[in-house]
């Protein structure tokens, strides 16, 4: 097989975005048309201006680039053959598993049908050369000890043992948990695979972990979301994840996320079945719930009550319980390969809490 240059850029025409009003898809049209690309962002309906103003309105921003809505439907076979042909990339940010079914195994098998759509429809365009696929943490992580240090060469379903033996395929149909990591896992195999088969186009992966940032339109909120537990402890409300609303954050800044999508389209190091974890940097992208509260206490000292975990001792600092100390994971090879910078937890847990006054959904930010 002669060799390719499968890497893009704006020069090579137009690329599409699916998922494209959602909260990482926003983002991505945004970076991607910062940078000069023709953006053709796929939504299930391109008259409802609740969902898509937003990505027109970027149009008079003074972007390099241009973005037009393609009306497109994850469980229509065919359904995304206009908005790819002629396109040297797409960005598959768009997904429906997990949130509307309500099996484990809907949720498995629901996620393999949206996907082979999309992957179709690419084979059909005859131009993707590279397909950019956001595939999820879950795809990776699985029940380690305490302070394991996960990469991307960890699947979910490597400790089979784990939790007695429940962590396998075998329970797919049982646990909803296990099937959405599953389906992540296993479709993240299936599109490689078919690129490989294929040998015009290849897929790389993006693996996110708790993904917080600003948001660009208020719809970007939505109640399953880690900025949505922020918006809710800066409410006064306590952190209903995690256990007992114990949990260790490991943040990645939803603008960090939509970069590198894009620098998976351009990169020249990455090839078809690379995949990247976005997560902390380092240490300092981590904290516990009770550190994220103190955080926010300290940057927004006129709120009078903001939620967070259970705490005791005389001055209400010292934890009620103590978290397990898990998922450990950061985006190094995000950062060697693909030359990731990413902002510091400070200013991106500012940023989200500012967009949130901005876009109305929290009360005056002058307390």
């Amino acid at each position: 097989m002669p060799a390719h240059n499968y890497a893009v850029s704006p020069a090579d025409g137009p690329i599409a975005v699916t998922g494209a009003s959602g909260y990482i898809g926003s983002w991505i049209v945004q970076d991607c048309m910062e940078q000069g690309y023709e953006v053709r962002a796929c939504v299930r309906d391109a008259n409802n201006p609740a969902k898509t103003a937003h990505l027109l309105e970027l149009n008079n921003d003074g972007m390099r680039g241009q973005v037009s809505l393609y009306e497109a439907d994850l469980f229509k076979p065919g359904s995304y053959d206009e908005a790819f042909s002629g396109c040297a990339a797409v960005i598959h940010a768009g997904a429906t598993v997990g949130f509307n079914r309500e099996t484990p195994q809907e949720v498995y098998d629901g996620c393999f049908k949206e996907n082979a759509h999309v992957i179709e429809s690419v084979k059909r365009s005859g131009s993707v050369k590279r397909f950019v696929f956001t595939s999820s943490f879950a795809a990776v992580g699985h029940p380690r000890p305490e302070g394991y240090v996960f990469t991307e060469k960890d699947w979910c379903g490597d400790n089979v043992e784990a939790y007695k033996g429940r962590w396998s395929e075998e329970q797919i149909a049982k646990d909803r948990d296990i099937a959405y990591a599953m389906a992540k896992a296993n479709t993240e195999k299936l599109i490689y695979a078919e690129a490989e088969a294929t040998g015009s186009f290849e897929a790389l992966a993006i693996l996110p972990l708790h993904v917080i940032g600003p948001l660009i339109a208020s719809n970007n909120d939505q109640p399953w979301s880690w900025q949505n537990h922020i918006r809710r402890m800066m409410q006064g409300k306590p952190y209903k994840g995690g256990r007992e609303g114990r949990m260790l954050w490991n943040c990645v800044d939803v603008r960090d996320v939509a970069r590198a999508h894009r620098l998976c389209m351009e990169t020249t190091v990455g090839s078809n079945g690379s995949r990247y974890i976005l997560a902390a940097a380092d240490r300092g992208g981590e904290l516990f719930t009770w550190q994220l509260q103190a955080l926010l206490e300290s940057l927004y000292p006129m709120v009078d009550d903001i939620g967070g975990e259970p705490m005791q001792g005389e001055t209400g600092d010292v934890p009620a319980k103590p978290t397990y100390d898990a998922p450990r994971a950061y985006c190094l090879l995000a950062k060697q390969e693909l030359g990731l910078e990413t902002f510091d937890l400070e200013t991106t847990v500012r940023d989200t809490v500012d967009s949130y006054y901005a876009v109305g959904l929290l009360g005056d930010a002058t307390g």
